[in-house]
């Protein structure tokens, strides 16, 4: 199959935008085409559930870079346009959007991200029952929550997890009465240790929040044209005007499966960013890859961040520019819960020791974790200074004595050491 010398990104989200400005910043001069789904520039996502929905950033203020900027950088974006049928050879392929344009070229990036999982129980089809990953749903939301506030209605947020819980103290902000609906035993419990589980579970309570834990939802309750309420599996009715799901998102693997690539979990890359046909790459979250980190526990992950989008685009872009450079970025995350700040440096896995620097009481902490002696993460609340610090020492390979850490009017930076 030829094609024209080009380069196609399919997904117009963080991961596709670093991937097309990567190329140009190393020196890629063929013709770069990024393809999106949703009618407005890349935006920076993880603030809808944060400073837009809470209506300090407007849609100029997350919008990466204005259209004329991709022009500037001869940079074709193709918007409310997806790619839905693709196809390719070892030479190259073509693409086929929704509109019916077809795009042809010879390398090819999916950074297609993830899609929320559904709620699949009677009732999660009405209307007032929201979702969170778009502009537009974030649009959707703070309407809704409007209205609730308005109206001393309560929200129902389903889901434990980053989402949720931001969306939970947008609403408490709001006035909004809240119920936090968690099928597991604690709150973040994929992604935090249990201390700071119990931390967030105290702190959304004290603002007044309620929060269900172990509790499942088996249906949400009509009433008239709207909402009653969410019933539980024990048979509880919690009175509801509004739902938000957020229980996690899966890989957006369609096109990858068109190809006959490898999927598990996500599309399965190298180190590289190489999709199992080794001509493809595949960056961001819709990814499985090995894990980048030395001292996080052996096998492949899925990451869903934007720090990863942007490290992982620039290995996808040296492989695509004939350059490839091994992915190893330490993963890191953060996420504001009304004025709490997390960031999060490292993966949480198989930790034999904790360390609590500060008192958590003060709703300003950073919890350090070992395992055989080596920080392998930290959960930093309120803590810039010690994230920072714990972000470059991992970067470079340091540790810090667990001892020693305890003490918090030393900063960490004075105390990191080579292993």
């Amino acid at each position: 199959m030829s094609a024209q010398r080009a380069t196609l990104v399919v997904g117009a989200g963080q991961a596709g935008l670093e991937t097309v400005t990567a190329l140009r910043d190393l020196g890629d001069t063929e013709r770069l085409v990024l393809v999106g789904e949703e009618p407005v520039p890349p935006y920076d996502r993880p603030t809808l559930s944060k400073g837009y929905l809470a209506g300090s950033q407007r849609v100029s203020d997350i919008v990466f870079h204005p259209e004329p900027w991709f022009a500037q950088r001869d940079i074709e974006l193709v918007l409310g346009d997806p790619v839905t049928v693709i196809e390719r050879d070892i030479a190259g392929g073509r693409a086929t959007t929704a509109s019916g344009r077809v795009l042809e070229f010879t390398r090819l990036a999916l950074a297609t991200g993830s899609v929320n999982r559904r709620l699949e129980v009677p009732g999660a089809d009405l209307e007032t029952v929201l979702d969170l990953r778009a502009l537009a749903d974030a649009d959707r939301l703070a309407a809704a929550l409007d209205r609730l506030a308005r109206d001393s209605a309560r929200l129902v947020v389903i889901g434990g997890g980053f989402i949720g819980l931001e969306v939970a103290a947008d609403a408490r902000a709001k006035g909004v009465e809240v119920t936090v609906v968690e099928a597991t035993d604690r709150l973040l419990g994929r992604v935090v240790s249990p201390e700071l589980s119990d931390f967030y579970l105290g702190a959304h309570r004290r603002r007044g929040s309620e929060v269900l834990l172990g509790s499942t939802a088996t249906r949400i309750v009509p009433d008239g044209d709207g909402i009653g309420g969410v019933e539980l599996g024990d048979g509880r009715v919690v009175e509801a005007a509004a739902v938000l799901v957020a229980v996690g998102a899966s890989a957006r693997t369609e096109l990858a499966e068109q190809l006959g690539l490898d999927i598990a979990g996500g599309i399965v890359v190298d180190e590289h960013a190489r999709a199992s046909d080794g001509v493809t790459v595949a960056v961001g979250d819709c990814t499985s890859l090995p894990n980048p980190y030395t001292r996080g526990a052996p096998g492949r992950l899925r990451l869903e961040s934007a720090q990863h989008a942007s490290d992982h685009a620039r290995t996808a872009a040296s492989t695509l520019a004939g350059t490839p450079a091994a992915y190893t970025s330490v993963p890191w995350f953060w996420s504001d819960q009304g004025e709490l700040r997390l960031q999060i440096s490292g993966l949480y896995a198989d930790i034999d020791r904790t360390v609590v620097r500060g008192d958590p009481a003060t709703e300003q902490f950073t919890l350090l974790h070992y395992r055989a002696g080596l920080l392998v993460a930290a959960e930093c609340v309120g803590t810039r200074q010690d994230h920072i610090a714990v972000k470059r020492g991992l970067d470079k390979g340091m540790t810090i004595d667990p001892d020693a850490a305890a003490d918090a009017s030393v900063p960490l930076k004075r105390l990191l050491t080579p292993p």
